[in-house]
């Protein structure tokens, strides 16, 4: 597993002021370095400026980096609040690996039991995916799809070696299409979620820092 330095903070790059309402809204105890919310902007370009803007700054030049927020779920049988850990995240320029996701798993079974968790592969769009596209999606071997974790991580690993992940909760899904994030049931459901992970992430985090010496 990528070790990082036992100084080095945490970036979660997130989209929309709603993910960061609720991401910065959850508890920062226990976390073993700073924690920053980034919000990134809608799309993937945004999200590749924001993050490589930012880990150029001295203070995140060694940050390890989540890409977390909402999602479109493609597999049946996915439900507004359930988890998506991503093996690797996919756009046109390729794949980047995750990092530690076993690890992200159980502290997201810690943090959150009972509540379904889906593990695989998460591409990226440049738009909103409706109807017959995710089917196609869902083809590809994607089990879920955003516009900005693949740009995120895509743009962080560049920046510099770095341990990387991306947790999404799902929103919407094959059977549970939504139209406006937080007007319905699946919204506040899937926004009550993302403010219960930060704990699994900085367990996540713990677990890449190297020893004190």
């Amino acid at each position: 597993m990528t070790e990082v330095q036992d100084s080095a903070p945490l970036l979660i790059a997130c989209a929309l002021g709603i993910e960061r309402l609720a991401l910065r809204g959850g508890s920062r105890s226990g976390a073993p370095a700073p924690v920053t919310v980034l919000r990134t902007g809608m799309g993937p370009e945004a999200a590749d400026y924001t993050v490589a803007r930012t880990l150029g700054e001295l203070p995140f030049k060694d940050a390890a980096v989540i890409a977390s927020g909402f999602c479109a779920g493609l597999a049946p049988g996915m439900h507004p609040g359930d988890l998506v850990v991503a093996e690797e995240t996919r756009d046109p320029r390729g794949v980047t690996p995750c990092v530690g996701t076993e690890t992200l798993i159980k502290a997201l079974s810690d943090a959150l039991p009972g509540r379904g968790i889906h593990t695989g592969p998460l591409t990226g769009s440049d738009h909103v995916v409706r109807g017959h596209e995710r089917e196609e999606l869902r083809a590809t071997g994607a089990i879920a799809v955003d516009m900005e974790s693949a740009a995120t991580l895509w743009s962080a690993v560049r920046a510099g070696p770095r341990p990387v992940a991306a947790v999404r909760v799902v929103v919407d899904a094959p059977e549970h299409e939504l139209v406006r994030i937080g007007t319905v049931r699946g919204g506040i459901s899937a926004f009550r979620v993302l403010r219960a992970v930060l704990p699994a992430f900085f367990e996540w985090h713990r677990s890449l820092l190297l020893p004190r010496r």
